[in-house]
């Protein structure tokens, strides 16, 4: 993708809308919208690492209710020509085809490579790369087993998402409640992933989410390490003009 001048690639995840109920983060989704309202002028393309939702389920004919402003606001800018890539993250792994289909916006299950201005980067939620974490990747594999998807799918969607939200914002392994403290560089298991993937490719920014935590980490030849922040406490975003890659805080 060739950034044109003027134009710039913005980067966002984790806000987690509905948590702890759709109530008490409706707020949060006004002021995400507010953010994608401002910057849809200038934006060449707007990348959402995962965890847009609490949790996210789509039976064969059903969505979750709410979230309304948020996804019309999406529809509109996908229809006004403006780019928009999905990564699902360990909320919303259950993601099938429906921003696809109803959004027209591509939806990723695993990082991804681009390259804009001959700038390269791998783009990713962040859940389960890297050592440790053995408990979580246990339980993903649980999750994203299709037998077990197919299970949940006939519980009545009343009794499903009630299910599903709880666990969601009680289960401190899915929600990454004991995740968001720094733990310094050589214990932050993504900046780890990123080391071992400069072993055999070159990257000049590895954008990651998940954390909940505004990081810049230098890494080896010039390459970044950034994790995106959250929408919960910090409202942080990434913003690439072409040349550079910055994290900024909406207000």
């Amino acid at each position: 993708m060739k950034i044109t001048e003027n134009k710039k690639i913005y980067f966002a995840s984790d806000q987690h809308l509905g948590a702890p109920t759709q109530e008490k983060s409706f707020p949060r989704e006004q002021k995400f919208v507010a953010w994608l309202d401002k910057i849809k002028e200038d934006a060449a393309a707007i990348f959402l690492l995962g965890d847009l939702f609490d949790f996210w389920f789509e039976y064969n004919t059903v969505v979750p209710k709410g979230f309304v402003r948020v996804l019309g606001k999406l529809a509109e800018l996908k229809d006004s020509g403006v780019p928009i890539y999905f990564f699902v993250g360990n909320h919303d792994l259950w993601m099938r085809d429906y921003f696809e289909k109803e959004l027209n916006i591509p939806v990723y299950h695993k990082p991804q490579e681009f390259t804009f201005n001959n700038t390269t980067f791998l783009i990713g939620h962040g859940d389960g790369l890297g050592p440790g974490d053995k408990g979580y990747k246990r339980m993903k594999k649980v999750f994203t087993f299709p037998f077990f998807q197919w299970l949940f799918k006939w519980l009545h969607p009343d009794v499903g998402m009630k299910l599903g939200h709880y666990l969601s914002v009680k289960n401190k392994a899915i929600s990454g409640d004991e995740d968001a403290q720094f733990l310094g560089e050589e214990n932050e298991w993504l900046v780890q992933y990123c080391k071992r993937k400069l072993e055999t490719k070159h990257f000049d920014y590895f954008v990651f989410g998940h954390r909940h935590l505004p990081l810049n980490i230098d890494l080896k030849d010039t390459c970044k390490y950034i994790n995106l922040g959250d929408w919960i406490s910090h409202f942080t975003y990434g913003v690439f003009d072409g040349e550079t890659l910055k994290l900024n805080t909406y207000k």
